[in-house]
């Protein structure tokens, strides 16, 4: 191959990625380690540009010790599709009260990919193993969850010592280390 031709190819595959937004091990990898640093234990990567788009995709990496408060998506009202990448993770559905309802494991490596919510279901995740990686698509424009969208029987994400409690109780509840 001659150097018109290399960089025929080249240009070829730059214009490739200018035209598609590629997942790959190097997004996954850079994305946990930013999760892994991060006080929260999680991180997302967007592919929409802007929280106004219409449609919200995003991965969401996070880590064992995550907290993932119980919300719904209620106003508005939005459906919300997790599709795992790898890892391991326990998506929870509760009730009005906070009693869990269903779960399911999400498991690439057990053929559990994901699940599509609709709206207005109280859910939850509880990961279970480090470097897992979600794939999240939710309709847009991005809008923070509103108050009462955030379980009332679940503490709040500030509140420390209520959180690793509440995690405990449920891991408990489900028969998890």
């Amino acid at each position: 191959m001659n150097g018109s031709q290399k960089s025929f190819v080249l240009s070829q595959t730059m214009q490739n990625r200018i035209n598609m937004k590629v997942i790959n091990e190097d997004l996954l990898n850079q994305t946990t380690s930013l999760a892994k640093t991060n006080p929260r234990r999680r991180m997302n990567y967007n592919f929409h540009e802007k929280p106004e788009t219409p449609i919200n995709r995003l991965l969401n990496a996070m880590e064992p010790d995550t907290y993932v408060r119980p919300h719904r998506h209620l106003h508005p009202a939005k459906e919300e599709i997790f599709l795992i990448l790898r890892g391991k993770a326990l998506l929870l559905l509760f009730d009005a009260e906070g009693n869990i309802t269903e779960t399911l494991l999400l498991n690439p490596l057990e053929g559990s990919y994901g699940a599509e919510l609709m709206a207005g279901v109280w859910h939850g995740l509880l990961v279970l193993e480090s470097g897992t990686v979600l794939y999240e698509i939710k309709n847009g424009p991005f809008t923070p969850l509103a108050t009462e969208d955030m379980a009332p029987w679940s503490p709040a994400a500030e509140e420390t010592e209520e959180v690793q409690s509440y995690m405990k109780q449920l891991k408990q509840q489900l028969s998890l280390p």
